[in-house]
Parts: structure tokens; sequence; C-alpha cells
């Protein structure tokens, strides 16, 4: 890993002294002992105010426990109360004693002639699509004496927290069911309301939020993404066909809550079909958006949309946070909300308005996608992804890099890349914040990639192409400051190990995360300084961690793959050996010894859409291939155009090859080598010779 360093992508110097008018971080109410929402609370802001495990004592950190997801591996944050550790993993949710790990109870959906579960509790009596009764992998929420889950086919379950016993499940979708309808968020629970949303987006259909009564399970009232015909924001459709109606908005994250305010807020998805802005003119509401509802109503109190008509699934994609701010000497309720691209908004969370200056910034048109003039961007903040400027001489030829931003995906555009394109990746990982410091933490992948649409079906959501020659990406974990909107300090990481495990913070001045490559770690908040890390034989870090105190000691909790894993000072669990990859990386390509010209691509849309196919005629396939020494290889058009393939290093070339013409040569020198169509250059493939 990469230690903290000073970078030419982030321009300007951090402010050290704050305007009258910025905002400053103010203490607020926080959880302790309990973890019960899988934000920690209400404010998802992944806060503790435990302190006991510190930045002076964490090297003394080691494994409590660790336990085998037996159905699979999850990315929930455990929620806890009382000692009882709740987590929804494969085809169960998980009950266990968070001191020990022992298993209290689980519970299952209905298996034709199953039993009772492990402990006694009875499976869910459902009748579901086979195999979507699971439980999603997102989290669980304890409230009113019941733990509550959402189903990967659209059922909200409340189980008792005592026994796992089913006490009501409600569908949230449409009735009859559609195809796709699920429930991907973990619920919040407030007011004796349980609060979650449905995402449909993808799947053509429209996202929603539901409230739902906590006892009885009733639905109270829906709210729709996309509004529908005489309702408000309506009029961002087009008024000659009926997109609206298969407008995307798919609700993916956790909402969070202010009780005080009444409100609960969400933010929503792309608008659908993704790249298909030509049968969806208009802004399209309220999709790539924040709305703030009304708890008891599920009315919309406000609402701030910070990608128009988008064409890029550049929605805000990780999870909102709530904290409280001082600015202009009176105290301010904000919310921040991370676009995709890495961009921090900052709003006053009771009236909608944005804490810092916004403004709207010109970007690549094409007409015939309808794009919108101007994007929103925070004034003089700093991106969490490397600008443009850090790819500029990275970048090979013959492709050509937009600053413009937002590049639209435009039909048979084959050079231009962009940061980015197709989709910008600060994505699932949720962020943290410290009263503190003041700073929220977060992470994301940077990276250039091909603005482009293979096809003109507008359902068509794969922009293919080969990244092949392009820059690798890098990955940036950080902390912002929320009085200013930048970049206090920030580590470059491998893309590959970043993981998607997002942070926590601390009382204790510390900063957890878990990484890709299978080891946890603890960084001081406030500098940046990695304190401590610990390898757990794990491949892959899902999870977000939780942190919680049983009998007066605190435990981090994290899944980590198939396992959970809590740790705790002085605990007896050694680190694991890291997993060591088997084989050549995947860079390397996959073994073959005949290279299309041309690839058949499919998209399992799903739904109403059903399967979707398109040709790229300038994307080989295998785009990279290894072979032994010595291996004859033929390069075949299956194509309906020319092509004529050329190493770089002008060792060979096949001359025209028409279609359904095909072209031998003999690799006899290991090492790993480029070639390409000199018709054209932006098809590009890989060979890597072994000895």
């Amino acid at each position: 890993m990469h230690v903290g360093r000073c970078s030419g992508w982030l321009f300007g110097v951090v402010l050290l002294l704050l305007a009258v008018s910025a905002p400053e971080a103010v203490q607020q109410d926080f959880p302790g002992k309990d973890w019960p929402l899988a934000g920690g609370d209400w404010t998802s802001a992944r806060y503790s105010t435990l302190e006991q495990i510190n930045t002076t004592n964490v090297k003394t950190l080691a494994g409590a426990w660790n336990k085998r997801l037996g159905g699979g591996s999850t990315r929930a944050t455990p929620v806890v109360k009382n000692g009882v550790l709740i987590l929804p993993a494969g085809e169960s949710v998980l009950a266990l004693n968070a001191k020990t790990g022992e298993t209290i109870w689980t519970w299952q959906y209905a298996k034709p002639g199953a039993g009772p579960t492990e402990g006694g509790a009875p499976r869910s009596p459902m009748e579901s699509i086979a195999g979507e009764a699971l439980p999603n992998i997102a989290g669980a929420a304890f409230g009113e004496g019941l733990v509550f889950v959402g189903l990967r086919d659209g059922q909200l379950v409340a189980l008792r927290e005592g026994t796992g016993e089913m006490v009501w499940a409600t569908p949230l979708g449409d009735t009859p069911r559609k195809k796709g309808e699920s429930i991907a968020a973990a619920p919040t629970y407030a007011a004796g309301i349980v609060l979650v949303g449905v995402a449909n987006g993808d799947w053509a259909l429209r996202g929603r939020v539901v409230g739902v009564d906590a006892r009885t399970g009733k639905k109270l009232w829906t709210f729709f993404t996309v509004p529908g015909p005489g309702e408000p924001g309506h009029d961002t459709w087009p008024k000659d066909n009926d997109s609206w109606s298969t407008g995307g908005g798919g609700v993916w994250l956790v909402g969070v809550v202010d009780a005080d305010l009444g409100l609960a807020y969400f933010q929503t998805g792309n608008a659908v079909p993704m790249y298909g802005g030509e049968i969806r003119k208009g802004d399209n509401l309220y999709t790539a958006s924040v709305v703030a509802l009304d708890i008891k109503t599920g009315k919309l109190r406000w609402h701030y949309q910070v990608v128009r008509h988008d064409l890029w699934d550049a929605d805000i994609a990780t999870p909102l946070l709530l904290y409280d701010a001082q600015q202009g000497g009176s105290r301010r309720k904000a919310l921040a909300a991370m676009r995709a691209d890495g961009y921090l908004f900052l709003f006053d969370r009771e009236t909608g308005k944005p804490l810092f200056p916004v403004e709207d910034r010109k970007v690549t048109q094409d007409k015939s996608l309808n794009t919108a003039a101007t994007q929103p961007f925070p004034t003089a903040a700093d991106s969490l992804l490397p600008d443009c400027r850090y790819w500029k001489d990275k970048v090979p030829a013959p492709f050509v890099l937009d600053c413009a931003g937002f590049a639209p995906p435009t039909l048979n555009q084959h050079l231009v890349v962009a940061p980015g394109a197709p989709i910008p990746r600060v994505r699932i990982t949720p962020m943290s914040y410290s009263p503190q410091t003041g700073y929220i933490y977060a992470q994301g992948v940077g990276h250039v990639g091909r603005a482009r649409r293979v096809s003109d079906d507008p359902w068509f959501q794969d922009a293919g192409g080969s990244t092949v020659s392009l820059p690798d990406p890098v990955g940036v974990v950080a902390a912002m400051d929320s009085r200013t909107n930048k970049i206090v300090w920030r580590k470059e990481v491998s893309a590959a190990p970043l993981g998607t495990s997002g942070t926590l913070t601390t009382a204790g001045g510390l900063m957890f995360r878990g990484s890709g490559d299978g080891r946890f770690e603890a960084y001081d908040a406030k500098s940046g300084d990695l304190l401590w890390e610990f390898q757990t034989g794990v491949r892959s870090a899902r999870g977000p961690a939780a942190t919680y105190s049983v009998d007066g000691e605190q435990y981090v909790a994290v899944a980590m793959g198939a396992d959970l894993w809590a740790f705790k000072l002085g605990g007896t669990i050694p680190p694991q050996p890291a997993r060591v990859p088997q084989g050549p990386p995947a860079s390397a390509g996959v073994p073959a010894e005949e290279i299309e010209t041309a690839t058949l691509m499919t998209v399992s849309f799903g739904g109403a859409v059903g399967r979707r196919y398109a040709l790229d005629e300038h994307a080989f396939n295998p785009a990279r291939v290894r072979v032994k020494a010595g291996t004859r290889v033929m390069f075949v058009n299956n194509g309906r155009i020319r092509h004529a393939l050329a190493a770089r290093d002008g060792s060979w070339s096949s001359g025209a090859l028409p279609p359904a013409k095909s072209f031998y040569v003999q690799l006899n020198t290991p090492g790993t080598f480029l070639y390409h169509c000199t018709e054209h250059p932006w098809a590009i493939g890989q060979l890597t010779v072994e000895p």
C-alpha cells in the first residue's frame, strides 16, 4: 500500500483557516454499546462512541472469534443489540452470540419438505420464484423486538429477536409480483415504521420507497421515484411515449432518518434504459437524486438531482450520511451525498439547500441522446478520485481523452475515453464520519474507459470495447473535511484489493476498513497513518464493519468473504496466511489458440425487456490470450467488415482479412505483445507468450 502523499491530480492547498461561513463539526448522539442499524443508527454516519480500542492500543487487537458462513458470502454490516449479532448471509439469517460467535438461531426461506432450522426457528412459509426468496446481502435492522430483513423477491419480513420466528411477511412490489422486483438494501426503522427501498430500476420498472407498520407489516405508503401522470416531476419525462413507466430510479441503498424533522432520506438510482437517452428526453426526475420524504405519509418534502438525464449510472451509489455542522454561528442539520464520480454534495437536510455553492458546468453534448446542457458540481471542491489531469500523460494513442465531463456514450464513437466512463466507480461502499475530526471517510476507484455505445438498441446496456492498452485504474481511500469539502489525506492503493468494505470510525480516533486482499486495517482517523493490519486469509472483503460492546469489552466485527471475524484487544486468534492467487494473473488472459475479430455481446436485462444482443465488430474475442511458445494461433474474421491485423512490434501482419477469412501466425518469442487492426486502430488485443 502506498502511503499518503501530495498528488498532481489534486490542485490547490487544503484550507487550514476556515471562512466565517464555513460549516464546522459539532457533537451529536451516536451509537455506543449496540449497533442496531446497518449504518449504526439513523444517521448512517458509521461512527461509534466506543473508545476502549484506540490509537494507543490498537496494535494489540487480534481475533476474538471467527465463524464460517455456510450459506455463502455477504456484504452486510452486522447489527448488534444486547449481545446478539444478526447477519443475513447466503440463504440464511443468522443470530449469533456477539461475544463468542455461537449460533443462537437461523432462519431460511421455505424449501419443499424442510423442517425447522438450526435452533428450532420455523422456516418461512412463503412461496416465491425459485431461489428469489433469499435474504438480501445488505443487512438487517432491529426495532419493536423484531429483526427486519428484505428478501430478493421484494418481500420484507419481520422475525422475533429471541427465536427467529417469522411474525409477518409483506410484498412491497406489484401484485402480482413482476420479475426483478427486489429489496437490495438494508431496512431502517424509526417511529414505529420500517422504511426500505425497492430496487426495481434496472429491470425496466419504477423504483420505490415503502413505509411499513413495524408491528403488523401493513404497507402505510409508497413513494415512486419516477412520478406518474399528473404528479410533480412527470413533466421531466417525454409526453409522446410511456418511458416513465420503465424509467428506473431503483433504490439500492439504506435510507437515513431525522426523527426530529420527521424526514427519511433516500438516494435514487439511474434512469433506464441507461444509455437510451433518445427515448427519455428530459431531466428524468427523480432519478439520480436525494429525496426527503415525510416519515408518516411518504410525501416528498424536497429533492436534489445530482445528475440530469443520467446516461452513465453516475447516481449516488454509496449510502447517505447525516451529521451536524456549525455555520454562521448556528447549528445546521447536514446531509452528505457522494456522487459516483467522487464529488461530495453537502446539504441542509431540513431545506435541501446546498451548504456550499454548486455551479452548473457545460458538459460534452450528444444531440441524439438528448444530453443535459449542464451538470451540477460543488464549487471549489475536491473529488475523491483523480481528475482528468492525472490521466493526460497516461492515455495512449490513438485514444483521445475527453476532459469536459460526462462524456456521453455516443454510438460508434471509438476513440474517445474519459474519466469514469462508461460507469464511475465510487460505488456500494459506505462512507463514515467522525465528529472528532469533522472528516468524512470514503473510498473508490478512478479509471478511464471508452465513452461509446456499441448498439443502436436503446436497451442494450453494455458499452463494449476492449480496455487493452488503457491505463490501470487506481484505488483511493481518503478523508474529506466536511467544513471545506477538501481532501485532508488520501491513500492510493491498487484497485484490485480495494474491496467493498467501506469505512467505520470510532471515538478511539480510529478508522477501520477491510481490504480486498484479506486484510482488515485500522488507521489514525486524523492523520491517515496505518496503525494496524490483520490478515484474515480471505481474498475478499465485502462487508462493512460494526463495533459494539459486550460485558465491558469492545469488539469490531466484519464479514470477510464467507467468514465473519470479530476482534478485541488481546484476542487469541492470530493472523492467517494470506491466500496467494493460483496461476497467471487475469491480465495475462485466457488460454486460447483461436481469436475472433468480433464479439457477440449479451445483456441479460430480464423482465419485460428480455435479453438483448449486439455484435461488437471491434472487440477481439478473447481480447487477452496466453499461449505457450511455438503455438500457432488462428485469427478469424467472424464479423461483417474487413480487418487488417498487425503486431505492434511489426513482427507479423495479416494483410486484408475479409469476413469469413482466417489468418495464422506462429508465436515463438516469450513475452507480452499488443496487436491491433490497422484499419480500426481502436481494436486492440494482447498476446502473452509463455516459455
